[in-house]
């Protein structure tokens, strides 16, 4: 059955057939299918009726359309959404008294009218002129209204009371400790769910480290240099764009020790490093003419994902800390045009369990070959693969596959056969760094690269076309050279960022700007910070925290906010005459640990944010009492239930009213 899922986003043109403003939930693919599902009704779209089963279709469009679909433990749905029906009072107005009749409505239009594929069916009912009664039909698609505080569909967009969309004032500060040297490029929290992380540089090495208690003023990240978890470092080519760029462990690891490991080779150094240029004719791309980039031949480095096994010695995986360097399998190898701009970090998705792949445009400026917007190129995409199943020869030759992966049967190629099979989106620069919402894993956002002028956060969406290099952020581009053709705008439907900012914007001292995606914070050490989506720029040394309000609605506005040192930071923090804040180095990546505390690794080493009192921040909803320092006490660290507890006693009411109830709607979802 149907269903749209993902978060709002704002396309740059408006859907052809619901036609809604704003932030939607739709791209143009799922706005088609909608289409078919109302031709395949056989209504009239110009009757009563069919305008309204019209409007009753796009409301999954809707921004706020996850509370439209509400579940209820006896009454499941998942065709219609509530439909407002409640009783009016003597003092409504006219406009409310239609809003809250709209059962009623739909009820006295449609109940004569024959719906093949009825929305009203169900369990095995018919349509609307199956119900003997319109109380019995709105008893069972009725709902509430505004005047029952419960969201219901009215036959327009859905709006949110004053409660909900209550500017929210950013934080104060951020207060960071350093508990470790060295530049690493991603952290990644164990799967047991301990204190216990994995870290990686770039050069080709994988550490398994304990992270310290938080406040002490002593703890410092306890890992072994001279002993790496695994060390590539002999396939891996380094250089200042090229290296061991991801890693990400199987959804079921406790159990199989499988995880897997994004890096660049030199197949001049490395005969294992072969693979099939991304450079060909398929793409309208001859290699002969690419020219050295850099001394480099061209596709003489290669994007590889390999898998990796922590089962060779024990049956629990959980146990092991150090790993055979010998690959299991090469799921994916691709030759670059140029050497930059290739992304690299794959991530599980939470909910589907397939691995998905950061890719950029392949590098050189303005993306010449237009590798972004072409739909048989894999550069300047995100991919999507199914690493449980292998493919069969024939299904790597017919669907000419990069490698050993089968493709979800729901990639975006099933409904746009010109796209290559792998590609989930499209039209990047070279996103860097993506994260899914630990707590709204529809919330799946992207940072990628700018050019010249605008650094962008996407929220990323089935078959979504993100602009490069037809635009950079929300600005039209103009390419330099354009040997690989072009692509006019009004032949694509880009979605816009929801975040972002001009290079004017960041520190000129810096020279450049180079945006690092971040996490929504859903720890419970800075509760000011709860929700928030965090994110930096590579050279700036600021810091920028995204709010969405209303909540699910995909607006978000950010604010550049001030961060600093805690005092009793286990290693002092570095600073410039120049500036008041610590200086950081190059932020690289953002890390989050399964306490969901949230790290900034630097080319100067790894931070944490700490309780914003240690700084001296003022947050109203720490409970500095509730907040022991971690590691101050031999008492175990509390559970996360009991840590929550902590944390909702320092809520104000209405807003703990409010996390309840979108807590348990979201639980209703996914």
């Amino acid at each position: 059955m149907f269903l749209v899922e993902g978060a709002p986003f704002s396309p740059k043109t408006p859907l052809r057939f619901c036609r809604y403003n704003g932030s939607v939930c739709c791209n143009s693919t799922d706005d088609l299918q909608l289409q078919n599902q109302f031709q395949a009704m056989n209504v009239s779209a110009d009757t009563s009726c069919g305008t309204l089963l019209r409007s009753l279709i796009c409301s999954r469009c809707d921004q706020f359309s996850a509370e439209l679909y509400r579940i209820e433990s006896k009454k499941p749905r998942t065709s219609v959404p509530v439909l407002c029906n409640s009783t009016v009072s003597a003092n409504s107005t006219q406009s409310q008294r239609a809003a809250v009749d709209f059962c009623s409505k739909v009820w006295d239009e449609c109940k004569n009218v024959s719906i093949s594929n009825s929305p009203f069916a169900l369990q095995g009912r018919g349509g609307a002129d199956s119900w003997q009664s319109k109380s019995a039909f709105c008893n069972e698609f009725g709902g509430g209204s505004e005047d029952d505080g419960l969201m219901c569909f009215d036959g327009g967009q859905v709006s949110l009371n004053n409660s909900r969309t209550e500017s929210l004032s950013p934080p104060s500060g951020i207060c960071i400790e350093k508990i470790s040297k060295g530049a690493y490029i991603n952290m990644v929290a164990h799967p047991d769910g301990s204190n216990r992380v994995f870290l990686s540089n770039l050069e080709g090495k994988i550490w398994l480290a304990t992270v310290p208690e938080e406040g002490s003023g002593r703890g410092t990240l306890q890992l072994n240099e001279s002993d790496p978890f695994l060390d590539l470092t002999d396939i891996v080519h380094a250089d200042t764009a090229l290296g061991m760029l991801g890693i990400a462990f199987h959804p079921n690891f406790l159990h199989n020790g499988r995880f897997f490991v994004s890096l660049n080779c030199d197949k001049v150094k490395w005969p294992g490093c072969s693979g099939r240029c991304s450079c060909n004719s398929d793409v309208g791309c001859d290699p002969s003419k690419l020219g050295p980039d850099n001394g480099a031949q061209p596709c003489q480095y290669h994007s590889v994902i390999a898998e990796f096994t922590a089962n060779g010695t024990t049956s629990q995986p959980s146990s092991v800390t150090r790993v055979s360097p010998q690959e299991v399998r090469r799921i994916f190898t691709m030759g670059l045009p140029f050497t930059s701009h290739h992304g690299g970090q794959i991530l599980f998705g939470p909910k589907d369990g397939c691995l998905y792949f950061m890719m950029g445009d392949g590098g050189s400026i303005g993306d010449p070959y237009n590798f972004s917007q072409n739909k048989k190129s894999l550069l300047g995409k995100i991919m999507r693969l199914d690493v449980d199943k292998m493919p069969s020869a024939k299904e790597i030759s017919d669907l000419g596959l990069w490698g050993n992966y089968s493709v979800p049967a729901d990639n975006p190629f099933s409904e746009d056969n010109e796209l290559e099979p792998e590609i989930w989106a499209l039209g990047f620069r070279n996103p860097w760094r993506c994260s899914f919402d630990a707590e709204r894993p529809s919330y799946f956002l992207c940072a990628d690269v700018g050019q010249e002028e605008f650094e962008e956060v996407d929220i990323i969406t089935k078959g979504g076309n993100y602009g490069w290099r037809v635009y950079e952020g929300p600005y039209l581009y103009n390419p330099p050279t354009f040997p690989g053709g072009n692509t006019s705008a009004s032949s694509i439907n880009p979605i816009f960022p929801v975040m972002g900012y001009n290079h004017s914007d960041v520190d000129k001292v810096q020279g450049s700007a180079s945006i690092t995606g971040g996490y929504f914070y859903r720890s419970m050490t800075d509760p000011c910070l709860y929700g928030r989506y965090i994110y930096t720029d590579l050279y700036a040394g600021a810091v920028w925290v995204g709010a969405e309000q209303p909540e699910n609605s995909g607006n978000f506005t950010s604010t550049k906010v001030p961060f600093n040192c805690a005092g009793d930071s286990p290693i002092q923090c570095d600073t410039k005459p120049e500036s008041p804040f610590p200086s950081l180095g190059y932020i690289t990546s953002f890390g989050q640990d399964n306490q969901r505390d949230i790290y900034f690794l630097s080319s100067d080493g790894v931070y944490r944010i700490v309780r914003p009192s240690r700084c001296n921040y003022t947050c109203s909803k720490e409970n500095v009492t509730a907040f022991p320092r971690r590691g101050s006490s031999p008492s175990p660290t509390p559970s996360p239930s009991a840590a929550g507890r902590i944390w909702l006693q320092s809520i104000p009411l209405v807003e703990l009213l409010l996390l309840i109830s979108s807590s348990l709607l979201l639980w209703s979802i996914y």
